[in-house]
């Protein structure tokens, strides 16, 4: 059911950016008078369609290739490779017929609708929702961190005050990409000591197949605080009560939540002894055997505190902008990475099976879907404009040359540019998807 949910948002959510992407270029066409013969929801290879019909010039529809969409305009070399019609005289409603000014903004017609409809969605979620966040003065027992955190001197325990010498506002810094993209050094507090770790450029190469969380927990840490017991479960028929505190499993000492919940996993089906502070006095507890490893009980988590900033409508629209620009900037550092060799590409791109699974999950909650769709759509933005022939930002580059030329570029190179760039597409596609299988199936 999990991948069902998740191919579904996937499917909507790409659906809705790719029309919306296509709409920026056939509105912009439009705008200046040139025909647009086809506007597609996926790709309708070897004139294969699901769905079409003709209104005016343009014949809208559906194909069965869902890699995407496009618009056809009159008179453009793309990836249709009409040059039959190229060979024809020039007609005043065709592409090439205008200037080039004009040409530019029709490329930039989709990657710009994309950027707005990524503020858009930050600023109505801000709007609605606000800003949820942990205060990290707040944070009572310190970062849980994983086994790569572990492995660059992270330690349970240790609370982040600094980053780069900025002092940490809200928990959530410690697991951003001001962190994660950066060239990072941690201000530690470990018991009295301050201490410095530095974050490695390429720690995304450790990161990037088990997810944030096996650098530091996205939530602090809770201590061994019993908040509430479950009736007629192991722990309420040992005698455990709301406000004791577990002080050791078997003699093995423990001190947060997550050190009981790894000792009685590791220990399930076997009868355990709990060493309970209770008041004053330290008593020892047998726990019956439960071969689930779910002894039940629930742990304080009134000891993480949340605030939340709410904004008013006008408010609202920076910090969506924001948002935004946070989000392309993050794109074009992490490509950065990769271009200097600091991130191995197949731990840097994600296929259509590792966005589905961790950007919009196996749960559907409305927030959490739009607030990914945003995520991708101001990501595509920044794809598009990547210099490859066939990418908008090819055609942006081209268009930008004839202009300080003076002169448009040969139809021949044109095409040829827009054959090497399919081709690049291609071969990016089908690394993309193999990785995505490899990681998620084979591996």
């Amino acid at each position: 059911m999990n991948g069902l949910i998740m191919t579904a948002q996937l499917l909507l959510g790409l659906s809705i950016l790719v029309i919306l992407h296509e709409l920026g270029h056939f509105l912009a066409a439009r705008a200046f008078g040139i025909k647009v013969e086809k506007f597609y929801l996926f790709f309708d290879a070897w004139n294969v369609k699901l769905f079409s019909f003709k209104k005016g010039d343009c014949e809208y529809g559906i194909g069965w290739l869902p890699l995407g969409g496009y618009v056809k305009i009159a008179g453009m070399i793309d990836e249709s490779m009409d040059t039959e019609q190229l060979a024809q005289p020039v007609q005043p409603w065709e592409f090439r017929s205008k200037p080039a000014w004009q040409r530019l903004i029709v490329m930039l017609g989709g990657v710009f609708v994309n950027v707005v409809v990524g503020i858009l969605i930050f600023w109505m979620l801000t709007f609605k929702y606000g800003e949820t966040y942990i205060p990290n003065s707040s944070v009572q027992n310190g970062i849980n961190p994983g086994e790569v955190g572990q492995k660059i001197g992270l330690q349970k325990g240790d609370k982040v005050l600094a980053i780069n010498g900025k002092k940490v506002i809200r928990f959530e810094e410690i697991t951003s990409s001001k962190v994660l993209l950066s060239n990072t050094t941690l201000t530690v507090l470990r018991g009295n000591n301050t201490l410095y770790v530095k974050v490695p450029d390429n720690i995304l190469n450790d990161i990037s197949d088990d997810g944030i969380e096996s650098f530091v927990s996205r939530a602090p840490l809770l201590s061994s605080t019993i908040d509430s017991v479950v009736a007629n479960r192991p722990a309420s028929k040992a005698g455990i009560q709301k406000g004791d505190v577990i002080t050791a499993v078997n003699k093995m000492p423990v001190k947060y939540s997550v050190d009981v919940i790894a000792a009685v996993q590791k220990l399930k089906g076997k009868p355990m002894v709990f060493d309970v502070k209770r008041g004053g006095e330290t008593i020892p507890l047998t726990v019956p055997a439960d071969t689930s490893g779910v002894v039940g009980v629930f742990f304080n988590f009134d000891e993480i505190k949340q605030e939340t900033t709410k904004y008013g409508f006008l408010e609202a629209l920076p910090i969506g902008a924001t948002q935004a620009w946070k989000t392309f900037s993050d794109n074009a550092k992490g490509i950065g990475k990769v271009f200097t060799g600091k991130i191995k590409a197949n731990k840097a791109f994600s296929g259509p099976v590792d966005i589905a699974r961790k950007v919009y999950g196996g749960e559907w909650v409305w927030a959490r879907f739009w607030a990914s769709t945003a995520f991708i759509s101001v990501a595509l933005a920044f794809m598009n404009l990547l210099p490859i022939p066939a990418l908008d930002g090819g055609h942006v580059v081209f268009l930008l040359i004839e202009m300080v030329k003076g002169k448009p570029l040969g139809d021949k190179f044109m095409e040829r540019a827009q054959m090497v760039g399919f081709v690049i597409l291609l071969s990016l596609m089908v690394f993309v998807l193999g990785n995505d299988i490899f990681k998620n199936f084979i591996k």
